[in-house]
């Protein structure tokens, strides 16, 4: 629910989604004031999920949403499916390494569709951002660790969002910086590819039914 995941939320809840399920350990804290939606003055420290569930409602009183304020660390991805039960796609914008490999590879395993979000910071420009297969990335640090990792679990084919731009070197060593346009429209395409493959799915279910 930061940066990329809190705007993927705002499109799908708008988009007529049934169901949303949460995920996010975090409270909002000032430092997410830039790019974060559901950071404002009147939402600091409280837990971002229940934020997001509250906006959620405000647009579509009728979506279902499930609220999880815990952090997926290695290993606990296939706990979380086994109690969740049915998914139809799964939105990745989990920004620490371990997590996020491990709900990569267990939605994979279990035939979930997936689109992940790769590095968006130290990025300026929005129009860089494109969709492929993580094995068509470049000019990404985080994507091709990620890559590396994948490969040794055989998992090649993998859907991401991705900026062709070359990180800034911020003048604080290790730093990572957003701005308040990259992750935003990371979120968008996200949910955009979410929105026309699961509509592209109903087309076609409902194209091979049998006449009534």
């Amino acid at each position: 629910m930061g940066g990329v995941g809190s705007w993927a939320v705002e499109a799908l809840s708008r988009s007529g989604i049934g169901t949303l399920i949460l995920l996010d350990y975090d409270r909002i804290t000032a430092s997410n004031m830039n790019r974060q939606l559901f950071a404002l003055e009147s939402t600091l420290g409280r837990f971002k999920c229940e934020v997001a569930k509250e906006r959620i409602h405000d647009i579509d009183p009728e979506i279902r949403v499930i609220t999880l304020n815990e952090r997926l660390d290695k290993g606990e991805a296939d706990r979380l499916f086994d109690k969740l039960g049915s998914i139809d796609y799964v939105v990745d914008a989990i920004d620490h390494l371990d997590g996020k490999i491990d709900l990569l590879i267990s939605a994979t395993r279990r035939h979930i569709p997936v689109i992940s979000s790769m590095g968006m910071g130290n990025r300026r420009d929005p129009s860089q951002l494109s969709i492929a297969c993580l094995s068509k990335t470049h000019t990404d640090p985080f994507a091709r660790i990620i890559r590396q990792r994948l490969r040794k679990e055989s998992v090649e084919q993998l859907k991401v969002v991705f900026s062709k731009e070359t990180p800034t070197v911020p003048q604080n060593a290790g730093a990572i910086g957003s701005t308040p346009v990259v992750p935003p429209v990371a979120g968008f395409l996200l949910a955009s590819e979410v929105i026309r493959d699961l509509t592209l799915a109903e087309t076609f279910s409902s194209a091979h039914e049998p006449d009534a």
